[in-house]
């Protein structure tokens, strides 16, 4: 599991951020890539990457403002001519579905894949036997949503060395051993496959904050995460600008972080208005005086998450 950001700017493209996307790269876990936000020019940034679109199949938006939406409409267009078929699904907030459909049709754009658009409330959006993804409120100046993706706990490995010493042999059994199944061997004895069995290994979560002020559900989302991706537009000096325009400082990200009890924290949606390396690790070391897991992200920036015991 790894963060790829593709986008780190906030409202408008800036020479060294582009505007909001981030791709959380599942490709061991499920063959796939998962886009949260899809900002102007994420195809662009995209060429950039090892990321192949048609290995894209969810795109997570929190919201309808321009800067998180605009590259849909190329990068699904796109996706077809890079020999795309299987179907990619979006979530996202109420108006998402007229605003993907509205840029097809008007363009006349083909896809050679199914398009399913989900326009989503709070609660569980999507779950299978591997995943769980979370959306709730968040409070920005139209309706928006951070997320909260889950892995689920991944069963331990079968201690097969230990079940030849006893002289049970690979085969058919072991596959029901393995569920944690109890088997009758040919001998009479019982084996119960719960006692051959490594611990689980611990599903990850990651938070995604979307464009905030802040707000409780941000720290419900982050809880025991073991990385919180949140917007940090402003630095604390403009706190009253961050509160007028709907967004966070770094400061606020970073008591979001310690308040979830998240092990990692990581910056992102930086303002244009600062610039330079300089005025970067001011707003890191905002944040780090209060949580000091924290990184800022940059376009390009990769993160890995690796599980923890």
């Amino acid at each position: 599991m790894e963060l790829l950001f593709l986008g780190t700017g906030a409202g408008i493209p800036a020479k060294t951020r582009n505007v909001t996307c981030t791709a959380l790269k599942l490709l061991e876990e499920r063959k796939a890539v998962w886009l949260f936000d899809c900002g102007e020019a994420t195809q662009h940034q995209i060429l950039h990457t090892t990321i192949k679109p048609r290995k894209i199949d969810k795109i997570f938006i929190t919201h309808m403002h321009g800067d998180h939406v605009y590259g849909l409409p190329g990068l699904l267009g796109s996706r077809s001519f890079q020999g795309g078929e299987d179907e990619l699904t979006i979530y996202g907030p109420k108006g998402i579905k007229a605003f993907v459909n509205a840029t097809l049709s008007a363009t006349q754009t083909h896809l050679t894949y199914p398009l399913h658009i989900i326009e989503i409330d709070e609660g569980v959006v999507f779950e299978d036997d591997t995943f769980q993804v979370e959306a709730r409120r968040v409070s920005h100046g139209i309706p928006a949503y951070g997320y909260r993706v889950v892995e689920k706990d991944v069963p331990g490995a079968l201690k097969a060395e230990d079940l030849k010493e006893i002289g049970v042999k690979p085969g058919p059994l072991y596959q029901k051993l393995k569920n944690g199944d109890t088997v009758t061997l040919e001998d009479g004895r019982i084996i119960d496959g719960t006692d051959y069995l490594e611990p689980p290994k611990k599903g990850r979560i990651v938070a995604f904050s979307g464009d905030t002020r802040l707000c409780e559900n941000i720290t419900r989302l982050a809880k025991d995460a073991d990385v919180l991706v949140h917007e940090a537009t402003f630095g604390k000096e403009d706190a009253d600008l961050a509160y007028n325009y709907y967004h966070s400082t770094t400061e606020q990200a970073a008591k979001t972080a310690q308040e979830a009890g998240a092990k990692r924290l990581i910056l992102t949606h930086i303002s244009a208005r600062y610039q330079g390396e300089e005025a970067l690790n001011q707003l890191l070391k905002e944040a780090r005086d209060i949580f000091p897991l924290t990184e800022a992200a940059q376009d390009f920036s990769s993160f890995s998450i690796d599980r923890t015991l």
